[in-house]
Formats: structure tokens, C-alpha cells, sequence
């Protein structure tokens, strides 16, 4: 038993049994329709229509049950339609975001204003946790939308995942640092002294890794933090050179610091949007994924969420 044979069934009820009619309100076939009503009759056990040849003449008995059950649950689902339409259009609510430390105080906040500006009564909750947890709140539907760097959004086939932006790793150093008179650093330089960067796992660390490795050359990690805000802290102590997301750099913020370029010794990192397979979102959670990524339209972040999974 189907939806289509339930609309077929209603269908003939309501085109006076004119098998011809029915096929051309439903755009499809006379045979297919027939061959619907022919197996919905054969699962049931029951013939449901009155029959002279190939013409329908009425309903029998047990016809006439089926048909008020067939209403009934076709009506239910014209509800169920339109309450998902109220859900999804709807302008109040709650938009639920996991993401790192360094989405939520560097990247988010510009986007976020706009977002409150354009919807004053949805309320914001901001998650703060490592790429593992932002996967798993993901998948357990307790949050609408998880942000990372990391590919375990962007790798699961449970999640549709779209680019918000691209950013590169940089090299934070006291402004009397030797590497701060350098025209430009290399990994050996970098390697010379101790370094503070994030845990591993953590804001594209497996690219800094990545880097050294292929390079051949050993780093020496002093510490390992979760944010920048932290790694900016110890550099100031003196304690190590810092390698971070140059977004969390701010030279009126962070005085007495230098930013030193490294686009050309780290890989390009790109921070993913994803939610959901198959989730139904509101509305409003797709202007949020549109402020994000801005060429993204709704038709290509549905076709994406409830198209076939990758495998």
C-alpha cells in the first residue's frame, strides 16, 4: 500500500469512476491507474469497486470503508503539510549553532548582528565545543547548524556541508621578536623556537602538522590551547611563538603583538556549514546558511540536504 493508491483511490471517488479523468488529474497513465486500484484491491483482500469489463460503475460495500479511511489519512497528511509550512515559515524560534571557539568570537559575530537585525524574535544559542562534539550534537539533532574547520562535517554522510570561508594560519610573535625582522619566514625559521598552537584536532592543527611533517622537520610544541585568545596570552608571556588563525588577529586589539604572514607555508583551510540529511529547517536557518555562504540559495542547500547520500 501507497500514497499513490490512496490518491488514486480518492481520485475515482471524486471523477465519478472515469478511469480517464483520474489519469489525467494525477498525470499518469489509465493502465497505471488501474493496475493500482488492481493491487491495493489484491493486498486488502477485498474488492473495493463495482466493475462492468473494464469500467467502474460505483464502490462496494467494503469500497465505501476503505474510502472514508483513504480521506481521513489523506487529510491527516494535508495537516502534517501544512503545519511543517507554518514551521518553516515561520519568523520566531530558536537557531541552535555548534562551533569552536574561534568561529563563535572571530568569524560569527558580524553575521550574527545581521541575523538578529533581520529576525528580532528568534533566540540564539551558541554551543562551544571541540569538532567531535559539534559532530555529535549534529547528528543527535540538538543543534540546527554545526560550524568547524575540520572534516568530520564535510567527510559524514549524514551531514550536507556548505563552504563559508576560506583562511590561513599565521605566526604571532612579540613585536621585538627576531622573526618579526625577517622579509619572510620559513618552517625552519618557525622550528627554531617553541611553538603554542591549538590541540590537536582543533582549528586546521593537522594542516600546521601536515606541513612540518612533509617538510621534514620537528616542531616543537611547548603547549597546546583550544582558542587563540589563549595562545595570544602565552606568546605575550614570552613563552613561545604562536601559530593561529590569522582572523583572530586584531592589531588595535592586540598591541605589542606582530601577525607574521605564512600563506605561503600552510595549506588553505576552509570552515564548513552543515546540517542534517533529510531535516527540515525554517526558514529562517536558511537566511542564516545564506548571511554565511551568499551564493548559496535554498533550492542548492535542499537539494543537498534531501538529495541521495554519498556513500
Amino acid at each position: 500500500m501507497n500514497l499513490q493508491q490512496l490518491r488514486i483511490v480518492r481520485e475515482t471517488a471524486r471523477r465519478q469512476f472515469n478511469l480517464t479523468a483520474v489519469s489525467t488529474a494525477l498525470f499518469t497513465s489509465q493502465s497505471g491507474v488501474s493496475k493500482h486500484l488492481r493491487d491495493l484491491e489484491e493486498e486488502l483482500g477485498v474488492t473495493l469497486f463495482e466493475r462492468r469489463g473494464k469500467r467502474l460503475l460505483g464502490l462496494t460495500e467494503p469500497g465505501e470503508l476503505v474510502l472514508g479511511s483513504v480521506e481521513r489519512i489523506l487529510a491527516e497528511l494535508d495537516n502534517m503539510r501544512q503545519a511543517a509550512q507554518q514551521f518553516v515559515h515561520s519568523d520566531s524560534g530558536s537557531l541552535r549553532i555548534a562551533t569552536t571557539h574561534t568561529q563563535a568570537r572571530y568569524a560569527l559575530p558580524a553575521v550574527l548582528k545581521q541575523f538578529q537585525q533581520k529576525f528580532p524574535k528568534v533566540r540564539l544559542a551558541l554551543h562551544q565545543c571541540g569538532p567531535d562534539e559539534i559532530a555529535e550534537l549534529l547528528k543527535a539533532g540538538e543543534v540546527d547548524v554545526g560550524i568547524a574547520t575540520e572534516g568530520l562535517l564535510a567527510n559524514q554522510r549524514h551531514f550536507a556541508c556548505f563552504p563559508y570561508y576560506r583562511w590561513h594560519h599565521g605566526v604571532v610573535v612579540p613585536e621585538a621578536h627576531p622573526l618579526a625582522r625577517l622579509p619572510q619566514v620559513s618552517l625552519a625559521d618557525i622550528a627554531a623556537f617553541p611553538v603554542i598552537t591549538y590541540h590537536e584536532g582543533y582549528t586546521g592543527r593537522n594542516n600546521i602538522d601536515e606541513a612540518f611533517r612533509t617538510a621534514g622537520i620537528q616542531l616543537d610544541i611547548a603547549m597546546s590551547a583550544l582558542d587563540a585568545d589563549v595562545i595570544k596570552t602565552y606568546v605575550e608571556l614570552d613563552l613561545g611563538i604562536g601559530i593561529m588563525a590569522s582572523m583572530a588577529f586584531n592589531e588595535r586589539r592586540d598591541q605589542g603583538l606582530r601577525l607574521l604572514d605564512c600563506h605561503h607555508l600552510f595549506p588553505t583551510n576552509t570552515t564548513y556549514l552543515g546540517v542534517r540529511r533529510g531535516s527540515f529547517l525554517r526558514g529562517y536557518v536558511y537566511d542564516f546558511l545564506g548571511l554565511c555562504s551568499p551564493g548559496l540559495t535554498r533550492e542548492a542547500a535542499d537539494e543537498a540536504i534531501f538529495g541521495a547520500e554519498e556513500s
